[in-house]
């Protein structure tokens, strides 16, 4: 094989790889995608201060804005309770509800709604995909970040496909205050009863229960 027509090979060839890019040469959306209004799956959420894990299987109501959350016991925790949680931020009310002894505290939501979605006006930050060959979810990072005015105090991240969230982070003076990690997501809500709190809840404490013993 001559010289000219080795040239031209590895021209083609360097050719064909650059014409396909990498994967992080994406173009920003031009806005968030749409994320589902309902939902059920599992969460992981870790709280940088305490250095705890809290596993739950949560239902997502974003029409109604409620959310019920019901802790995962994973083996033996010594001197540790379970609790459901449900969130009415219509009504402004929690129900904190003990999973061993169903003892009942109803408590009042001061914070606002905040869905699980990505808000209009977040920065886009990156495209990327989760996992190896053949094993790829691509996915969209977000923040609440404005250039040169402000440091991100929220990061989302949420698949490109469908919108699911994957991850969200929340920090407070520089410093990370929760990571929650999202997994097995179903679309919908396959029993709307679980927003109803027990019978017990009608004799519910005002105090917030002490999640250990």
């Amino acid at each position: 094989m001559n010289r000219f027509l080795v040239s031209t090979v590895v021209f083609c060839l360097l050719a064909a790889v650059l014409s396909q890019g990498h994967p992080k040469d994406v173009v920003p959306p031009a806005q968030p995608c749409l994320a589902p209004l309902q939902w059920e799956g599992r969460s992981v959420e870790y709280d940088h201060n305490t250095g705890r894990n809290t596993r739950a299987v949560v239902s997502y109501d974003g029409k109604n804005q409620r959310i019920r959350v019901l802790e995962e016991k994973k083996g033996h925790v010594p001197c540790k309770k379970f609790f459901e949680y449900i969130y009415l931020y219509k009504s402004a009310i929690l129900f904190q509800i003990e999973q061993a002894t169903k003892l009942c505290s109803k408590i009042s939501l001061t914070e606002a709604w905040d869905p699980y979605d990505i808000p209009d006006n977040s920065t886009y930050e990156d495209q990327y995909f989760i996992g190896g060959p053949g094993d790829m979810i691509e996915v969209q990072e977000w923040s609440d970040r404005k250039p040169a005015r402000k440091n991100e105090a929220w990061v989302g991240i949420y698949t490109v496909n469908d919108c699911y969230p994957v991850q969200e982070t929340y920090t407070r003076n520089y410093s990370v205050t929760t990571s929650t990690r999202f997994f097995d997501l179903q679309l919908g809500i396959s029993d709307p009863a679980v927003f109803t709190p027990p019978s017990t809840c009608q004799s519910a404490h005002p105090e917030r229960m002490s999640q250990d013993c």
